[in-house]
């Protein structure tokens, strides 16, 4: 059976647009799905990424025009100047990695709604009234918000170190267990036909 780990960020726009593609598609070939927040910004200097406010000038107005066309293209709204962005991404990330050990809830569904909450509803996602709504949401027990804090840290930095060891440059990232990489929300047809054995 195929598995995917997949590396992402609660505050990426791309992986917000990614919706639950990867869901639909992991569901399709009975892949399960490994999900790995990481900590993006504290990967880019280590893989040759640039935080958004520290690329030229044309790589941000590119940007300014993509996302807007992705969004559209995808039928999802996006508030491309969010009023929390960025905030700190850990809480949330810690709040997901409590959520998959514990079960009981919709992971997929966990994920896109804290995405949701950045790049739709205005909403803080560092605040834990915001991750609890998140975690209720998805069926999961919001007190989950409060647990498991340390381990979530550790296992958040491991996902960091894993992530860069394995060629993570950016988000969302696919990796199925054949070691074949998929990057950004455009490459889902792409490991959608390798998980059929068409690519």
């Amino acid at each position: 059976m195929a598995h995917i780990d997949y590396y992402f960020s609660t505050l990426s726009p791309y992986c917000y647009l990614a919706g639950t593609g990867l869901e639909q598609i992991a569901a399709r070939h009975g892949a399960p799905i490994t999900y790995k927040p990481f900590d993006l910004l504290a990967a880019f200097p280590r893989t040759g990424g640039t935080p958004v406010d520290q690329r030229h000038p044309a790589r941000t107005a590119y940007r300014a025009q993509e996302l807007p066309r992705q969004a559209k293209k995808r039928g999802m709204p996006l508030n491309f100047r969010p009023a929390h962005f960025p905030t700190n991404a850990a809480p949330s990330s810690y709040a997901i990695i409590a959520a998959q050990s514990a079960g009981g809830g919709d992971l997929g569904a966990l994920v896109h709604g804290v995405l949701r909450a950045v790049w739709v509803e205005e909403r803080d996602i560092a605040q834990d009234e915001v991750i609890r709504d998140c975690l209720s949401a998805a069926g999961f027990d919001p007190t989950l918000a409060d647990k498991g804090l340390l381990a979530g840290a550790e296992t958040y930095g491991a996902n960091l170190e894993e992530a860069v060891r394995r060629g993570v440059f950016g988000a969302p990232f696919y990796i199925t267990d054949q070691q074949q990489m998929f990057w950004g929300q455009d490459r889902l047809e792409d490991l959608d036909a390798h998980l059929a054995g068409d690519l």
